[in-house]
């Protein structure tokens, strides 16, 4: 295995049963209590998985998710999240994974409690682009509200907006790893 080669994928099967993946994320069950993250360098855009990854982006990825999940617990003392370290279950670390996979893996999981999925995605646009620009270039809106440019003129394709904006989305069937959206109407945020 390159270890300078983007891990677009994983397969732990054998040791570990697969829960699902998502646009970047492999999850396995450790125990009915306790989940395995995997963070790979898969990128998606605009809802699609490309064939390339970007090397180590996955441990960029965890390494910022347990930093805030620390800060914030640190901040919040009473806060619960669903992470619980970033060790890899004993199972793994006693198999006869490759040593080099081994260390791919500590840098990109996180093993997190299994808890009631909320279906939400945060979505803050810069620019107007994608399924914006598509609704906007139909209706003048984004997730249903009005947008315009400076002094109310018409936005071109993937120009700045003045102000970020923020457009939640739900997933379709209640699954954190949708691999599709919807946006919530503005009127019901």
């Amino acid at each position: 295995m390159d270890q300078n080669a983007a891990l677009a994928r994983t397969d732990l099967s054998a040791y570990l049963p697969k829960v699902a993946s998502g646009k970047v994320r492999d999850i396995y069950s450790i125990d009915e209590s306790t989940l395995l993250f995997v963070t790979t360098d898969r990128i998606s855009a605009y809802d699609v998985v490309m064939k390339d990854g970007v090397p180590e982006k996955g441990a960029l990825l965890t390494a910022l998710s347990v930093h805030w999940f620390t800060t914030l617990q640190s901040l919040i003392p009473d806060l619960r999240t669903h992470y619980v370290s970033l060790g890899l279950p004993a199972k793994l670390q006693a198999s006869d994974l490759p040593p080099e996979l081994l260390r791919k893996l500590q840098r990109r999981s996180m093993q997190v409690r299994r808890l009631r999925v909320f279906p939400i995605e945060a979505i803050v646009r810069g620019y107007i682009t994608g399924s914006a620009w598509k609704e906007y270039s139909q209706k003048g809106t984004v997730h249903g509200m009005p947008v315009s440019g400076p002094n109310g003129r018409k936005l071109q394709e993937s120009e700045e907006f003045e102000k970020p904006i923020y457009t939640p989305c739900v997933s379709h069937n209640l699954s954190f790893l949708s691999t599709s959206s919807q946006a919530v109407p503005y009127e019901e945020r």
